[in-house]
């Protein structure tokens, strides 16, 4: 069954007030901007976002946290964007901080269908704090909880149209799981092809994680954010 939706608003209109949004991404590295773009445009707060990082200062998730959109983030690598730290020594953002491994491996266990896991990391930490420890054969670890979202919002390279996804070399970064971990998936892809003219070799997100499909219209060069079409016209 084909998933391709050309309006982004059509794709957005599942995101709700309060909901937890799942968003690809290492930096701008492979962040849905498009989708990013639509989400800023849309009338909703109180948001949950995990992603590694809040985009940067103006840019990306950026845009949507000056908007004050969102009430929680999850993520490993806030220091990227300067506007977080202002945010929330005012009270105006809550965070939780967690190892780019264990959020990785948190929202892993949760499209595994886990209730969590132990992990040595961040033990003896401030991480550790209000966990569980348990030690297992002589080793003290701490309980991590499976992450789940109601909608993520990824990045791909190319899909068919049936959803099935190729990335991008590093561009790939927390995608694939995060369209394991989420009620609802929207991918963002630079092109649209046909079912059976992608290798099954190169195919990670299969199309059965995928619930809708739109293209990307804007796109990270050298220069920055820039519309792809404007940028395909001045080359």
């Amino acid at each position: 069954m084909a998933k391709t939706i050309k309006d982004i608003q059509e794709a957005l209109a599942v995101v709700k007030n309060g909901h937890t949004i799942m968003v690809g991404g290492f930096g701008l590295i492979g962040a849905p901007l498009t989708l990013i773009d639509g989400l800023t445009k849309l009338d909703v707060k109180e948001l949950t976002i995990i992603s590694n990082n809040l985009g940067e200062s103006g840019k990306g998730l950026g845009i949507l946290l000056n908007q004050n959109k969102i009430k929680k983030a999850i993520g490993s690598y806030f220091t990227s964007n300067r506007d977080v730290g202002s945010k929330y020594q005012k009270g105006e953002i809550e965070l939780q901080l967690l190892p780019q491994g264990t959020l990785a491996e948190s929202m892993r266990a949760g499209g595994a269908g886990l209730g969590g896991y132990f992990t040595t990391t961040g033990v003896g930490t401030q991480l550790s704090e209000g966990k569980e420890e348990r030690e297992i054969n002589g080793v003290k670890y701490i309980f991590e909880p499976a992450i789940r979202a109601n909608v993520a919002l990824i990045r791909a390279q190319k899909a068919d149209t049936l959803g099935n996804l190729v990335y991008y070399k590093t561009a790939r970064n927390f995608n694939p799981v995060m369209a394991t971990s989420a009620d609802i998936v929207i991918a963002e892809v630079d092109e649209i092809v046909q079912p059976g003219e992608l290798s099954p070799e190169e195919i990670v997100t299969p199309h059965l994680y995928v619930d809708y499909l739109v293209e990307a219209e804007q796109i990270l060069t050298k220069e920055g954010v820039m519309n792809k079409w404007e940028q395909m016209q001045e080359h």
